[in-house]
C-alpha cells in the first residue's frame, strides 16, 4: 500500500479533528482511526505540530526582545528626523 504525503495544513486539521472527537466522548484510537492514520502516527503528529518546544520558546522571546529593541531604535530615529525637520524649517 503506497503512503500518502500530508501537507501541513492537512494533518493540522487532522489533529483537530480528533480532539473534537475526543472531546465528544469518543476513545483516542477510535478517533484516530477515523481520521485514516495510525495511533503512532498520530502521536508523532502531536509532537511535532501541537505546542512550541523548548527551543522554539527561547528562540521566539529572543526575537520578541530584538523587535522591542528595534522598534525603540526606530522611534527614537523618527522623533530625531522629526526634530530635525523642525529646525530646518525655522532656519528658511
Amino acid at each position: 500500500m503506497p503512503r500518502k504525503k500530508h501537507k501541513a495544513e492537512e494533518i493540522v486539521a487532522k489533529l483537530s479533528q480528533v480532539d473534537v472527537l475526543t472531546t465528544q466522548g469518543r476513545p483516542v484510537a477510535e478517533a484516530v482511526r477515523s481520521i485514516g492514520v495510525t495511533e503512532v502516527t498520530y502521536y508523532r503528529w502531536r509532537s511535532e505540530y501541537i505546542g512550541p518546544k523548548g527551543n522554539q520558546v527561547k528562540r521566539l522571546k529572543a526575537l520578541e526582545a530584538e523587535n522591542n529593541r528595534l522598534r525603540r531604535a526606530v522611534s527614537d530615529l523618527t522623533i530625531e528626523k522629526l526634530i530635525l525637520k523642525e529646525a530646518a524649517l525655522g532656519n528658511f
